[in-house]
C-alpha cells in the first residue's frame, strides 16, 4: 500500500466528537461526519440542551411536517438537524418525505441525498436499529425490496426493549408482505406498551392479526404465582412512525 493511501485510511478513523467510528464506510459524496456541532446520538441526547436548541431552532413542527423552515429551506433545516444528530429518527423519517414527495434523490437546500443521510446515520451509529428500519422503509419504496429485507433483517430488536423500533419494523414488513414478522414485531411493540393502533389496524385489516399469548413473569421469590406486566413505552420524545397511521 503507498504511503499516501496508508495515510487515507489512518487519518479515516480518526475519532468524531461523540463517537468513536470510523468513516470508512461513507462514500466522498456523502461527506464527512465532522460537526462544529456534534455529532451527538440522537437516542442519548433526548433531554438535553444540545438537543432541545437543534429541534427549537431548526427541527420544528412546521419542518418536520414539510410546511417551512424556520431560518431556511426545509432541506437545510433537515441537513444541520442531521449533521448535528445524524441518527435523529424523526428528523431521518422527514427527510425521506421529503424527498419522496418532491421525487427526487436530494431535496433542495439539502447537503446530501436522501440515501446519504441514511448511510451516514448507519455508518455513526450502527448499533441503532430505528436506523436501520427507516433505511429498510426507504428502500422499499424504492421498489428495492430484497435490499430491503436484507436491511429490516439486521434491525435486531428483540433485545433492545424498543418499542417504537418494533413498531416501525413491523410497519415495515407489512409493506414488504411479510405478514409473519410483521405480527411477530406488532406483539413485541404492544408488549412494550406502544400506544399507537395503526399495525394492529393494518393487520385486522388484511385478516392477518392474531393475538399474543399473555407474557407471563414469574415472581421468583414465590414460584407458584406468575403475573401478566406490560411495559410502558418511553415517554420523553415523540414516536417516531414510517408511516402515517390511517
Amino acid at each position: 500500500m503507498k504511503m499516501r493511501e496508508l495515510w487515507f485510511y489512518i487519518a479515516a478513523g480518526c475519532v468524531l466528537a461523540g463517537s468513536a467510528l470510523a468513516q470508512q464506510g461513507l462514500p466522498p459524496e456523502c461527506g464527512s461526519l465532522r460537526s462544529s456541532f456534534g455529532p451527538y446520538d440522537y437516542r442519548a441526547s433526548i433531554g438535553t440542551s444540545e438537543l432541545n436548541v437543534v429541534e427549537s431552532f431548526h427541527f420544528t413542527s412546521n419542518v418536520e411536517s414539510l410546511r417551512k423552515g424556520n431560518t431556511g429551506p426545509v432541506g437545510g433545516e433537515l441537513s444541520y438537524t442531521l449533521r448535528a444528530f445524524p441518527n435523529h429518527h424523526r428528523a431521518l423519517l422527514s427527510m425521506v418525505r421529503l424527498g419522496s414527495n418532491l421525487k427526487v434523490p436530494k431535496a433542495p437546500g439539502a447537503s446530501h441525498s436522501v440515501q446519504c443521510f441514511l448511510m451516514r446515520a448507519e455508518t455513526f451509529q450502527p448499533g441503532d436499529p430505528m436506523v436501520k428500519v427507516i433505511f429498510g422503509h426507504y428502500l422499499l419504496k424504492q421498489g428495492q425490496k430484497a435490499l430491503a429485507l436484507e436491511k429490516l433483517a439486521e434491525a435486531d430488536v428483540s433485545e433492545s426493549k424498543n418499542a417504537n423500533a418494533a413498531y416501525n419494523l413491523g410497519l415495515a414488513y407489512y409493506d414488504a408482505g411479510e405478514f409473519g414478522k410483521a405480527l411477530e414485531n406488532a406483539h413485541t411493540a404492544y408488549r412494550l406498551g406502544f400506544p399507537l393502533p395503526g399495525l394492529r389496524d393494518k393487520l385486522k385489516r388484511a385478516g392477518k392479526w392474531r393475538d399474543a399469548p399473555s407474557a407471563v413473569v414469574v415472581d421468583k421469590s414465590n414460584p407458584e404465582e406468575s403475573v401478566t406486566t406490560p411495559i410502558a413505552a418511553p415517554s420523553a420524545s415523540p414516536p417516531a412512525v414510517v408511516d402515517k397511521e390511517d
